[in-house]
């Protein structure tokens, strides 16, 4: 009896350890199953470890911007469109990280965890992706930048859909330059700068400095601040890009007066200025939907009066992402509401409304504030005649590069309720912000307000 016990024992051991291995194995396939199906070492999908079979990437419109035909990958018939959107559907190899042929790579081969990539064995085809991007809008963009690298991307702040989300250094994926991994003017190429880039922000960051003033100093719209080119901060200086003379609040925004926010950083404080940025979404990692974002980060200096001064107006240490900027423009000009850029319209033969995600929020009464003193930029500093039809806010940027020249900076909104959109650009060591990236973001908005956004 006592033999039998034993046998049963080691069968009972057998069993538990044949139900524990398929309990793992099964989650181990629900869990990693689309990381299996999308190994590049899949003949089904890959060859030589680029995408040959996978659905269609469409833009809003219908154009196609990536396909498969006899187990070829083929992108855009127009060479300035593959360039311009390169980052955005990305490339077959999957240097370019965030791309949608990496990002999306399980959608594209139609892999499900009931049926695997059965569809694609079975039809040659995964799913189509349509995009929000507006192929056309991103092409204008590309050709906006001549010679200038930098990032550009514009946003329906109601919505949520990213329409247009252009990258430079870029390069054409029909036609891939031999030396595209030694030739340092290709330097950085796989990097989206929208989504992963860091700059200096410069004076766009005045927009948070502007929030904390109106959130914790009761009277800023009453004091007066004297620019006389330069103010002293008790243990150094900061240097203004003018001399203003005595100025308000509002003043000081549309000239951008250093001497005003530097004086309005240090009524702040360390401590005030950093609650507010982090209530926009600073020093936190972001998502725009699926997308993740480089963390924009602060981080005001507390024993260095001059130090937090210039962070306050956009220098020090500060770093900004361009995507991240884009979802504060757009919370201001939403009432306080900051939807996170989506990308993907629809995905398969589902035509299912993604919903927006709000991704940064602050008080209706602040984004009103903020909303009028970026109105006030444009009529009285920039000028309607620039944006004829847009209605538009902003905010412009000169963002000092030691040993180069500055990066031009524009973050704007147009308040033309038929066109809701959100606007940032940088370009890089351009110079002023009322130069280069102003202007481009004028001919990328103007480009919907000829074209329509439905």
């Amino acid at each position: 009896m006592k033999s039998i016990a034993n046998r049963s024992s080691v069968i009972y051991a057998l069993v538990i350890a044949f139900i524990a291995g398929v309990g793992f194995l099964l989650f181990s396939f629900y869990k990693y199953g689309n990381e299996w199906a999308t190994d590049r070492t899949n003949r089904h999908i890959y060859s030589n470890r680029t995408v040959t079979n996978a659905g269609t990437i469409f833009d809003r419109n219908g154009i196609v911007l990536a396909k498969s035909e006899n187990g070829k990958r083929y992108f855009s018939d127009d060479k300035q469109v593959r360039k311009a959107v390169l980052h955005i559907v990305g490339d077959t190899s999957g240097f370019i990280s965030t791309g949608t042929h990496t990002l999306f790579d399980d959608l594209l081969i139609g892999y499900t965890r009931i049926n695997g990539i059965y569809s694609l064995t079975k039809k040659g085809t995964g799913n189509d992706i349509v995009l929000n991007i507006d192929a056309g809008a991103c092409k204008a963009a590309y050709n906006a930048f001549g010679d200038y690298n930098g990032a550009v991307a514009v946003y329906n702040y109601k919505t949520g859909e990213l329409l247009c989300s252009v990258s430079r250094i870029s390069y054409d994926p029909h036609n891939v330059p031999d030396n595209l991994r030694t030739d340092e003017k290709y330097e950085g190429v796989f990097i989206d700068r929208v989504v992963s880039g860091l700059y200096t922000p410069g004076s766009i960051m005045k927009i948070i400095t502007a929030a904390s003033a109106i959130e914790n100093i009761p009277d800023i719209y009453e004091q007066k601040f004297v620019c006389s080119g330069e103010y002293k901060t008790g243990d150094g200086k900061v240097v203004c890009n003018g001399v203003h003379g005595e100025i308000d609040f509002q003043k000081a925004m549309n000239e951008s007066c250093n001497c005003a926010f530097a004086n309005i950083s240090i009524q702040l404080g360390a401590e005030k200025i950093l609650e507010t940025a982090q209530k926009f979404g600073f020093n936190k990692k972001i998502n725009a939907k699926d997308v993740p974002l480089a963390k924009s980060t602060f981080y005001p200096d507390s024993n260095s009066k001059t130090e937090l001064a210039w962070a306050g107006i956009g220098q020090s240490t500060t770093l900004v992402n361009p995507c991240h900027f884009l979802t504060i423009i757009g919370c201001i000009a939403n009432e306080g509401h900051g939807f996170a850029p989506d990308r993907i319209k629809t995905t398969g033969s589902a035509v299912i409304k993604r919903m927006p995600q709000e991704i940064i929020s602050i008080e209706p009464e602040i984004a009103n504030k903020l909303n009028a003193l970026l109105r006030s930029n444009v009529q009285d500093k920039y000028g309607d005649n620039k944006f004829q039809g847009l209605v538009m806010c902003g905010k412009t940027g000169t963002a000092e590069i030691d040993g180069a020249k500055s990066h031009s900076w524009f973050a704007g909104y147009s308040m033309n309720s038929e066109f809701p959109l959100a606007a940032i650009c940088i370009a890089e060591n351009a110079g002023w912000g009322s130069g280069a990236a102003l202007n481009i973001c004028n001919t990328v908005l103007h480009y919907f307000l000829n074209n329509g956004i439905s």
